[in-house]
Parts: structure tokens; C-alpha cells; sequence
């Protein structure tokens, strides 16, 4: 009867060590919603702890296949940036957080480009080279599905 007393409350112990009952840490994740723009390609930066992913319609889409990288007209882009944080689940794996910016590049039907970005983090409100932003934006690879 020890024996099957000891067993029972080895097992329930066993079970409740493994839960991992950790509070959020004050971290918020904002799910992004594309709207009628579809995924395009993702990036990692593991210096500064981001993750972004590029958005586009079917202009945007079939400009990033040009050599000359020079987009469609009508073209709409747009580069989500979160800071990732450890998955508090699975050892070893990052999950998205904090949302920090969105960067809108839009080309209207004369080929004139245009270019906003929504900083949410008050840490980043650094405005950078519009220039090399759009360049940028303009130099991902579309992420080739089978």
C-alpha cells in the first residue's frame, strides 16, 4: 500500500513540475492583418532581435521578379517589423512580439513612389533613409512555394 501511495504521489508530482506557469512578462502580441495583400517574404535580423514580414499585392508581387527592381505601377507593399522574444513553450524556438513598425510603399499609376512608415514603439522613432528603405523593400525575393 506505501508503495502505490509513493508511486501516485511520484506521478502527480512528476506532472505538476512540468507546467510552466509563467507570467507574460508584460510582452504583447499584435497579430497583423494583411488585409487583401498577400504574403511575400520574411527576414530575420538576430542582431536586433527582429522578424519581418512583406506584404504585397499582385503588382508588388511580379515587380519583385524584375532584375531592374523597379516597381509595377499600382503597386503596394508593406513591411511588418515585430521584436521576437523565446518561446516560452518549446526551448530553442522565438515566437513574434512587440509590433515595432509598419513601412508602406505604395506606387501610384505613374510610377511615382511613395513611401510612410508607422513607428508603435516609442523606443524606435527614428526616421530612416527613405531612399534605402525603398531600396530595401525593392530588393527582397518573393519566397518560392512548391
Amino acid at each position: 500500500m506505501k508503495k502505490i501511495f509513493l508511486i501516485i504521489v511520484s506521478v502527480c508530482a512528476l506532472f505538476t513540475a512540468c507546467k510552466i506557469d509563467e507570467p507574460d512578462k508584460d510582452l504583447k502580441r499584435i497579430v497583423f492583418n494583411p488585409g487583401n495583400l498577400q504574403f511575400i517574404s520574411t527576414s530575420l535580423n538576430p542582431t536586433k532581435e527582429t522578424s519581418s514580414a512583406l506584404y504585397g499585392n499582385p503588382e508588388a508581387l511580379k515587380s519583385l521578379t524584375h532584375e531592374n527592381h523597379q516597381p509595377d505601377p499600382n503597386s503596394e507593399f508593406k513591411l511588418v517589423t515585430w521584436k521576437y522574444h523565446e518561446n516560452p513553450q518549446y526551448i530553442g524556438g522565438t515566437i513574434t512580439g512587440e509590433l515595432l513598425s509598419i513601412e508602406t510603399l505604395s506606387v501610384d499609376k505613374n510610377g511615382n513612389i511613395s513611401y510612410k512608415i508607422q513607428n508603435s514603439s516609442e523606443k524606435e522613432k527614428i526616421q530612416p533613409n527613405k531612399e534605402e528603405r525603398i531600396q530595401y523593400i525593392l530588393s527582397y525575393k518573393p519566397v518560392v512555394r512548391p
